[in-house]
């Protein structure tokens, strides 16, 4: 049986716009998708929805779909979105209207049962599987949407329509749940946000979107259109690997993928293997995404200039809460600013002033106006970045678990027959060995150093989860690997990055990827939404990590 070519063209609401095009005239496809769905993103959608219960979907698929689906129905390239959101049956209608508006014969399915009855939340969403797009692909669907599933369902379901795999095809399942981790963020895995973007060949400028080739035992090819940029190789599929997870154990509705059983091999120019991945039963809960209103937040910047930075922000953090009260205040300090320099800004720190709070008036022109008033009343040289303004709301996100068989997933084929979606029959208690705490002992001996950044002889890739924050981080070589397996440890870590310090931290080696994988938990406090952390998502911790100059082995070249 030939392999299937599933691409992606969308790892977020608010990607390219012209992905979809590009991976439709860019060569041959069997499934094209599209993950517009995010923790913040429901937020966003479930705000839309409350403006106008008709909406809930991410619009921009809409105009997007609009100039490919008389291409995509030609070339019989079938269409897999997550856009649905918060109302799947809404943009499966919307579908099928501007296919009739185009003059097109469309057959469309969609997927539902994610949305659960919280009415304390302003979302609540169980993460469900692929088995009910396989459903609506069998039932011969040109576009299949969904709510809430996971962001690699979109890539499993088509390979369970194709492949016929049943839910005893743990490894396939698993394979096909690696493939579809590695595509769902789009460019990530073709050279984007990547450590060494400097040796791409067109240096990261504009990254293609990737390719994978699933074949019927689960494994894959990695891979994009020839001509676009950026590039495939075992390093990106590794930093995109490690991103977003946790330890060995990639827990899935469907299937637990290990990833400490994955197998990376360059299998030609832009062409990276994935095999060797093994599954097991999926757990007997889904995670559940629930989104909150918090209350409302505003921030004010100020400009500390030349001398006495700490007691210029000392007097500005005593006048503001004089001004407005303390609750609810976050004062961070950066410091900018450089000793003995010619001009304004290299010499200027700056002071981030966050009031989050539940009554919108004081969060709004009570707070920003303050800050203004200080402006011929504190410090000398003070000036702000920011003008007054209103507040505006914020999420809180956390998360859940319900039972598999308390979730009505259910799959609307095209002729609008609903479909039930049982659970699996098999499911396991978690509860494989703790994460190690560091790193194990029986390593290199101690050699002569050298003083070089980190980043010279490793990778990083981080970002969130709800408060908590991942930060994988791998050696570029073998000869480095045993160095960094026990040098890097969570002690080490908290030097390194010192907000971590105070945090849980787990450690997790995959040494198959040569590579160790840090959980930070609640270092985005309330999540993204809520966060007034200078990096809210932790995209730059892996960077930051990699920047710190530290001593190197002195054999193992940068």
């Amino acid at each position: 049986m030939s392999a299937l070519r599933v691409g992606n063209a969308s790892g977020f609401y608010g990607d390219r716009f012209v992905a979809w095009r590009e991976m439709l005239d860019g060569g041959e496809l069997d499934v094209l998708t599209g993950d517009y769905l995010a923790e913040l993103t429901m937020l966003i959608l479930g705000r839309d929805r409350m403006r106008d219960p008709s909406l809930g979907y991410a619009k921009t698929f809409l105009r997007q779909l609009e100039g490919v689906l008389g291409t995509a129905l030609e070339r019989g390239v079938t269409l897999v979105t997550n856009a649905g959101g918060l109302n799947p049956a809404g943009l499966a209608d919307a579908v099928r209207s501007l296919a009739a508006r185009l003059g097109l014969d469309v057959r469309v399915g969609y997927v539902e049962g994610d949305a659960l009855p919280r009415p304390d939340a302003l979302t609540a969403n169980a993460y469900l599987g692929a088995f009910g797009i396989a459903a609506c692909l069998d039932a011969g669907a040109d576009v299949v949407v969904t709510g809430r599933v996971t962001d690699a369902s979109l890539t499993v379901g088509p390979a369970i329509a194709r492949f016929g795999w049943t839910r005893d095809d743990l490894d396939a399942l698993a394979g096909a749940t690696v493939a579809g981790h590695l595509i769902e963020c789009g460019a990530q895995v073709t050279g984007g946000n990547f450590s060494f973007f400097t040796e791409l060949p067109d240096g990261g400028h504009r990254p293609g979107f990737p390719i994978a080739e699933l074949h019927p035992d689960g494994s894959s090819v990695l891979t994009k259109h020839p001509g676009t940029g950026g590039a495939v190789t075992v390093e990106t599929v590794t930093a995109q690997l490690l991103y977003e997870v946790g330890g060995p154990d990639y827990l899935g509705p469907d299937v637990v993928a290990r990833l400490d059983t994955v197998r990376l091999e360059q299998a030609g120019p832009d062409r990276v293997r994935v095999s060797g991945v093994r599954g097991t039963p999926p757990p007997a809960t889904l995670k559940v995404g629930v989104n909150n209103l918090g209350g409302f937040r505003n921030s004010m910047t100020f400009v500390l200039c030349g001398l006495d930075i700490p007691a210029k922000a000392a007097l500005v953090r005593g006048q503001v809460e004089a001004a407005v009260g303390p609750a609810g205040l976050e004062f961070t300090l950066a410091r900018t600013d450089h000793p003995d320099v010619g001009d304004t800004e290299a010499a200027s720190a700056l002071l981030h002033v966050h009031l989050r709070d539940g009554d919108k008036a004081r969060a709004g022109r009570a707070f920003s106006a303050a800050a203004v008033e200080l402006a011929l009343a504190s410090y000398p040289g003070c000036t702000l970045t920011t003008l007054p303004g209103d507040a505006t709301p914020y999420g809180v996100f956390t998360a859940d678990t319900v039972p598999q068989d308390a979730v009505s997933h259910t799959a609307v084929l095209p002729s609008g027959e609903r479909v039930p979606i049982p659970p699996p029959p098999v499911t396991r208690r978690l509860a494989g060995p703790p994460p190690l705490p560091n790193a194990l002992s029986g390593g290199p001996a101690l050699h002569p150093t050298r003083r070089g950044a980190l980043g010279e002889v490793v990778g990083a890739r981080s970002g969130d989860k709800g408060g908590d924050a991942n930060l994988g981080v791998w050696a570029r070589t073998d000869a480095t690997w045993p160095w960094l397996r026990t040098w890097l440890t969570v002690e080490r870590l908290a030097d390194l990055l010192p907000e971590t310090a105070t945090l849980t931290v787990e450690r997790h080696e995959l040494p198959n990827l040569r590579a160790v994988n840090f959980v930070i938990r609640g270092l985005l406090g309330p999540g993204v939404a809520a966060s007034t952390r200078f990096d809210p998502q932790a995209k730059a911790l892996g960077e930051l990590l990699r920047a710190r100059v530290v001593d190197l082995p002195a054999e193992v070249p940068a």
